[in-house]
């Protein structure tokens, strides 16, 4: 590996961090940089989501005061995005990447969707009921965070947006919150696909290249943090909206 290389891959690494934290959508940077430089794609795949574990951490450690007082919600998603994690993952070692090609936009659109009208529904749904509390909406987010899971171990590129977009429609918490939910669940899927990569199939991993990943990635997570944090909800939905807009003109016609 050149210096060259690294450097690139290190700072593709601190951009994906960076942009996870605050939407999303981190691996349309470091997975084509990967490419680039000749990885083959599972390889690349791979040593990337084992890489952005690290920036996952730092994200959460900056809404660490947004994720106070959660556990109760926490405790219900986080076993679905686990689930849907080794789902995902074991799918990508046996199904060919064609597989997810078609619904991939898809899934983003929709996300994106549901950023731009989540406000609406929930307006609709406090004048309906008090507390804006729905009894099918718990079920149905639970469905939704493992669907996402299932995605992010396999692919993971604009998780963030799909996850924003569904608990955007069916939760009444702030946004900033929801993106500290947002990054506990996107973390736990990187996580658990990692290791679930480490244990079947470790010798698709590129040390090398993880480690850069993670290092830009640590850096990034706490970036992102800082500037997410900052952003006022309309701002921060703006720039979901953009990033989604982006991953499908990328997956679509410049796959």
């Amino acid at each position: 590996m050149s210096p060259v290389e690294a450097l690139c891959i290190l700072l593709a690494g601190m951009a994906a961090g960076t942009i996870n934290t605050i939407v999303g959508s981190g691996t349309l940077i470091t997975f084509p940089t990967l490419l680039f430089f000749g990885y083959p794609p599972v390889v690349a795949n791979v040593s990337n989501t084992v890489g952005l574990v690290a920036g996952g951490v730092t994200g959460v450690h900056g809404y660490r005061a947004e994720l106070r007082g959660t556990s109760h919600t926490l405790l219900r998603l986080v076993p679905m995005s686990f689930l849907g994690a080794v789902t995902g993952a074991l799918l990508l070692l046996v199904l060919p990447p064609e597989a997810f090609n078609a619904i991939v936009p898809a899934l983003i659109a929709l996300g994106l969707a549901l950023v731009v009208v989540g406000p609406r529904l929930q307006d609709a749904a406090a004048r309906r009921h008090r507390n804006a509390v729905v009894p099918w909406h718990q079920p149905v987010m639970m469905a939704g965070t493992f669907v996402a899971g299932v995605y992010g171990g396999y692919f993971g590129a604009a998780q963030g947006v799909i996850l924003i977009g569904l608990l955007s429609a069916l939760s009444s918490e702030p946004l900033q919150r929801l993106n500290g939910y947002k990054n506990v669940l996107g973390t736990v899927v990187n996580a658990v696909a990692a290791v679930t990569f480490m244990v079947v199939a470790w010798d698709r991993i590129s040390w090398p290249v993880a480690g850069l990943v993670a290092l830009g990635a640590l850096a990034g997570g706490y970036i992102g943090s800082t500037v997410g944090r900052r952003l006022p909800p309309n701002a921060l939905r703006a720039f979901i909206i953009v990033i989604g807009v982006v991953a499908i003109v990328k997956m679509v016609w410049f796959p």
